[in-house]
């Protein structure tokens, strides 16, 4: 098996007296950090040219997930993304300003509102989504791919069990 940079942390946790689950955890952790901060860097980097933070590009990707009309309250932004409804807040200030989202009246509820993609917001969502297209391959072209999908599947696992608890 091939060895990682994580695995030079071992023999200390060890000698600090972990349970060999506790640094099973600790291993994890530190991975799934590491393959965030790769994929995060270069992604980072490609939206600021696009003039776009990387909250603010989740929330444009996430209004296009939702398909047309592409819009959300924005409480549903907050939870899906797990943001701060103050975070969201500023981010769609920022994106309005920017004319990529608008607010507009919910029919259904007067007490709230719709976070909707402008046509601009939805060009700009669409070059953003080819560029991370294009970073997540580069990073990932020397992965096989059932590397990949393995681990994936593995992480599914942790995941589903984490969010039934929340």
């Amino acid at each position: 098996m091939r060895q990682d940079e994580v695995d030079g942390l071992v023999p200390g946790w060890e000698r600090d007296g972990m349970s060999a689950f506790q640094i099973a955890v600790a291993e994890l952790s530190k991975r799934v950090a590491r393959v965030n901060q790769a994929f995060e860097q270069p992604l980072r980097a490609d939206l600021a040219e696009l003039g776009l933070t990387y909250a603010e590009f989740d929330v444009l990707v996430a209004l296009r997930r939702a398909g047309e009309p592409y819009r959300l309250k924005p409480s549903e932004l907050s939870r899906s993304l797990m943001l701060t409804s103050g975070g969201t807040s500023n981010v769609l200030q920022r994106l309005a300003r920017a004319g990529y989202v608008e607010r507009a009246a919910n029919d259904a509820d007067a007490r709230s509102r719709w976070v909707q993609l402008t046509p601009e917001g939805l060009r700009i969502t669409e070059r953003a989504l080819a560029v991370a297209g294009q970073v997540h391959e580069q990073v990932m072209a020397s992965v096989p791919e059932d590397a990949v999908r393995r681990a994936a599947d593995a992480i599914r696992e942790i995941t589903a069990v984490l969010d039934r608890r929340r």
